[in-house]
């Protein structure tokens, strides 16, 4: 694993895109397309708007996210499909598909639509980030890191539940759903290079822990310590509690 550390989260979020972009490049001059996974959320903001002004032919790549709520719309603000069609494929309309998760109905067969098509795509490059909690997508602590189902449905624990009110997505925590879709451990592992974007203080605890304590699926990201091809791209204040920044 190789650690970036960056005055602000404006320049981490734009190094982090670079690589991204970089990779995306790679594996389209080497086999003509490339694959792509996108993280959510507010730590996501600043590598999503750079990723999307990279100088990548969009047309030849294809997209997934990580998770979505169980049962909430694309018209409420916290929906993840809605993040993302208007924080990145709106600004990229050359892409080739972007496959986006619909847990309004049925999870469980949304889980096995979803990977199907995952299945069939190797994935160049993740871009992801950790929660509050440590979590992995929505997989929080502790993580199933066995499962080899391409996506889960995941119970949401406390802390990820306040973490989403503390942002701003939700009014109240009962407001906040108690279930989501999750790509699985095994499968984000499977990507070749995973792009880990991590700002702001309030994940200094997890990020020590992601990066200094042992790979335990109580601290679901250290699992990203096991990677060959893991990027950690993080501001200063999250970086504020690891020993060696």
């Amino acid at each position: 694993m190789e650690i970036y550390i960056y005055p602000t989260k404006r320049d981490m979020g734009q190094a982090a895109a670079e690589m991204a972009g970089r990779r995306l490049a790679e594996a389209i001059a080497a086999r003509g397309g490339a694959n792509l996974i996108l993280a959510t959320g507010a730590s996501q903001f600043e590598m999503l708007a750079a990723l999307a002004a990279q100088p990548v032919d969009w047309s030849r790549v294809t997209a997934f996210h990580l998770d979505e709520y169980v049962g909430l719309p694309e018209s409420h603000p916290a929906s993840f499909r809605g993040y993302l069609k208007d924080r990145f494929a709106a600004k990229v309309p050359s892409l080739r598909a972007f496959h986006y998760i619909n847990a309004e109905g049925d999870p469980a067969a949304e889980c096995r639509r979803v990977g199907e098509i995952i299945r069939r795509h190797g994935i160049d490059v993740a871009c992801v980030g950790i929660g509050e909690n440590g979590h992995l997508a929505f997989n929080d602590p502790p993580a199933d890191f066995e499962t080899h189902q391409p996506y889960i449905v995941v119970d949401l624990d406390e802390t990820c539940r306040r973490q989403q009110v503390g942002e701003g997505w939700f009014e109240t925590l009962d407001s906040v759903p108690r279930q989501a879709v999750s790509m699985s451990i095994s499968r984000i592992l499977a990507s070749q290079c995973i792009v880990c974007a991590v700002p702001d203080r309030r994940k200094a605890r997890a990020v020590q822990g992601t990066l200094e304590g042992p790979v335990t699926n109580l601290v679901p990201a250290s699992v990203l310590q096991t990677h060959d091809d893991c990027h950690m791209f993080l501001d200063e204040a999250a970086a504020s509690m690891l020993h060696d920044s």
